[in-house]
């Protein structure tokens, strides 16, 4: 691949990755939200809207682990993914979920931004999957959830500070 197509890639996918555009990105979406609301039932649904914090966290870390560890092994589906129905969480444990997001999200990042990462070559101990595969899914789950979020910020009259 040339320079220039191999930098504009990198570019695209890490702004991707940050959201913005065409959609709110991460730290937006969860910027003031009030703590005291992080346990309130999502309307017509079976999960607290902290639930759908930790759920993007653990998918985001497990595609993150997928990539770099070949000895990884995802959490079973769907159990692992959700916290239990009705478990609540601490202002703390909301701040901490999040934190970790930030911190794979970077890790993702730093992958993209790597020149020895080969976005198109088989990973070597997933051979269906590629790299750019794997960081356009967590991309993807990134913005539907962080749509949801703010979705669900909107209908509980919880607004994020910025509106897109």
């Amino acid at each position: 691949m040339n320079t220039r197509t191999d930098r504009v890639i990198r570019e695209q996918l890490l702004a991707l990755l940050e959201g913005g555009n065409a959609h709110m990105g991460f730290d937006d979406a969860v910027e003031g939200f009030p703590l005291d609301r992080i346990n309130t039932p999502v309307p017509q649904g079976s999960y607290l809207v902290w639930h759908l914090l930790f759920h993007m966290r653990v998918v985001q870390w497990d595609i993150l682990e997928f990539i770099r560890n070949p000895g990884h092994v995802s959490p079973d589906f769907p159990g692992g993914y959700w916290p239990r129905p009705g478990e609540q969480a601490r202002p703390a444990v909301w701040e901490e979920i999040a934190n970790r997001f930030r911190d794979d999200l970077e890790a993702l990042k730093n992958l993209v931004r790597d020149p020895g990462t080969d976005f198109f070559s088989p990973i070597p101990h997933a051979r269906d999957y590629t790299m750019l595969r794997e960081i356009l899914l967590a991309a993807d789950h990134n913005a539907f959830h962080v749509g949801e979020l703010v979705c669900l910020r909107r209908v509980l009259n919880l607004n994020p500070v910025k509106e897109y």
